[in-house]
């Protein structure tokens, strides 16, 4: 165990665990929260349905706080057939209102209705590019595009970028919904299609060995 003394002891934007681990500021020092940062957010995902899942869950965020969509994913998963975007797409009105009902998920109807349009329209992404991965990761930034050091202070500018713009404004004209620039930006670090663990997180580190 570290000493409060010794917990003060890293640069802005992290946080030493515990276990005297240092990462990104903001798992703090919440369980499922570091689990989350430590094992999933910002390590590279290909999976299309856990792709879906993203995309659905960072619109539902939108005006939130991400750690009350964490706390919410598991009734998310039950409520949306584990993100089965073919279960999803077939979901009806009487569904929607089920939904709105579903006290354990957001309960906003535009959001909800969203998911269900976006998972209608992913078929016809598959078709063009074979995987939604496949179309995703073809949006990565080239490495002379990022900034030079990641650190607190370049993040805390970063909320949007071209590579994020563009995504999103493709997905609008594909009939997607709830894919603005900066919902896309927090979905593209999440999937690790950026890599934006601070330097100094262990996480960081890891990823780039």
């Amino acid at each position: 165990m570290v000493s409060p003394a010794q917990r003060d002891e890293v640069p802005a934007g992290l946080h030493r665990y515990a276990d005297g681990r240092i990462g990104c500021w903001w798992a703090g020092d919440d369980e499922p929260y570091q689990h989350y940062h430590d094992t999933e957010w910002g390590r590279p995902t290909t999976d299309d349905r856990r792709l879906f899942e993203k995309v659905c869950l960072e619109g539902f965020q939108a005006g939130l706080s991400w750690l009350t969509i964490l706390r919410k994913r598991e009734a998310f998963r039950m409520a949306f057939a584990d993100f089965d975007a073919e279960v999803v797409a077939a979901y009806s009105e009487r569904d929607v209102l089920r939904l709105l009902d579903n006290a354990g998920i957001i309960r906003h109807r535009g959001k909800i209705e969203a998911t269900i349009n976006n998972a209608q329209r992913l078929p016809d992404i598959v078709e063009e590019f074979g995987s939604f991965s496949s179309y995703l990761w073809g949006f990565q930034p080239e490495p002379d595009q990022r900034p030079a050091v990641i650190d607190y202070a370049t993040m805390s500018e970063i909320a949007v970028t071209p590579e994020s713009t563009a995504l999103s404004k493709d997905l609008k004209k594909r009939g997607w919904k709830f894919v603005g620039p900066t919902t896309m930006y927090a979905m593209m670090q999440a999937m690790g299609l950026v890599n934006d663990h601070l330097e100094g997180c262990w996480v960081r580190a890891e990823l780039e060995a």
